[in-house]
């Protein structure tokens, strides 16, 4: 059954002594961490929802005489902004999350991969990571994490454009397979993880994982840091059961008059208010109805806003950090941004919409990453629900 109501709680920032979790952790067999990963139903926070214990168990099964472990923080999605947040208020917990994740794969060392715009954290994470460096030492666990800086790059997001850049290459995507946890950073073993996610294998290791299971739905266990924004009174980071209504997280956070919730960020669906009740916040499976997964951004529209502002703004950013390395893309972005700007001039008729809804669903099947492929959700969502606003 889908959550009726919104429901808060405080787990992700609670406080908790991270070197004693970290200690009592690294004292149980590998297995049993993989395992409690897998029985919490611990999917990726950063919005893809893979099994977090499953791309453990893969890369630990891997052999090879060096593994690494990256931390994603890039966080370049529009509208999102709770890694910022985690990694100013509890780094440790990351971290942890991280000397987890080597001891359980055999990995050694690990990188933080910051955004640009988070330069002025470095001297805090630096500070903290001399710490954590020291616990490490008294653990007897032989892995350090270094700082690496991306370059502003919205498709580094992505975790083999992260690795090419991270190898001193364009930030492109790979195909796939081979993953990662196969073939990743210097063609190593890798676990790629987001900030969120490896704090969340930190709480599991303290709460037990039944307990996690409490939380959330079936198919959607858990709790979740959103981003909320737009036309609400209520702007900032919320840690909410996964499960809820979009028609309950309006209630919540809404302002009264809410037409349309943009559910994780440009890449994802713009909902329209006939939807709300069908429409939940969560991964596939328990629940009935329409289920988004989300990386956390929540933006939410009111009856003054232009839908076709809105859109714009989203194509021109994805004209803008496209790689450029897939046709689909880079031709295809800037072809959508043109189409509804001459349809909206009244150069184009009205019928043009439908090519361009056609030219977003071959996007959605032909692009090479996520970046090409997500152009779709929001396109094809605002122009269909709101297509009125297109025109005139």
């Amino acid at each position: 059954m889908a959550k009726q109501k919104v429901k808060r709680v405080d787990l992700i920032f609670k406080n908790c002594n991270c070197n004693e979790i970290i200690k009592a952790s690294l004292k149980k067999p590998k297995e049993e961490i993989i395992q409690m990963l897998i029985d919490s139903e611990l999917k990726g926070r950063g919005g893809a929802g893979f099994p977090t214990g499953l791309k453990w168990k893969v890369a630990a099964a891997e052999k090879s005489n060096r593994k690494y472990v990256i931390c994603n923080a890039d966080e370049g999605e529009p509208g999102t902004f709770k890694d910022r947040e985690i990694l100013d208020r509890i780094l440790c917990k990351v971290l942890g999350g991280m000397a987890l994740c080597a001891y359980v794969i055999g990995a050694r060392e690990g990188f933080i991969y910051l955004r640009q715009e988070y330069r002025f954290l470095i001297p805090k994470l630096e500070k903290m990571l001399d710490t954590f460096h020291e616990w490490m030492e008294d653990f007897e666990l032989d892995f350090t994490v270094k700082l690496f800086i991306g370059g502003g790059a919205y498709i580094c997001g992505e975790e083999t454009s992260l690795i090419e850049s991270m190898e001193g290459r364009r930030g492109e995507p790979r195909n796939k397979p081979p993953y990662p946890t196969q073939d990743g950073y210097l063609g190593k073993p890798t676990v790629v993880n987001n900030v969120e996610t490896f704090v969340y294998t930190m709480m599991i290791m303290h709460i037990g994982a039944d307990k996690f299971k409490e939380m959330g739905v079936k198919g959607s266990s858990g709790s979740k840091l959103f981003s909320v924004s737009g036309d609400t009174p209520k702007a900032g980071i919320y840690e909410v059961e996964l499960g809820m209504t979009l028609e309950s997280f309006v209630k919540e956070f809404g302002d009264g008059d809410t037409k349309a919730v943009q559910v994780g960020g440009a890449s994802g669906f713009c909902v329209p208010r006939k939807r709300f009740k069908e429409t939940h916040i969560g991964y596939q499976g328990g629940l009935k109805g329409f289920s988004l997964p989300t990386g956390g951004s929540m933006m939410i529209f009111n009856s003054s806003r232009s839908m076709y502002n809105v859109l714009h703004n989203y194509l021109v950013f994805f004209e803008e950090e496209s790689c450029g390395q897939c046709t689909p893309c880079r031709v295809g972005c800037q072809q959508l941004l043109k189409g509804v700007e001459a349809v909206k001039r009244g150069e184009k008729s009205q019928k043009y919409l439908n090519d361009l809804l056609r030219l977003a669903k071959t996007m959605k099947i032909t692009a090479k990453c996520g970046l090409g492929q997500s152009v779709a959700n929001s396109f094809s969502s605002i122009v269909e629900n709101f297509r009125e606003e297109m025109i005139y």
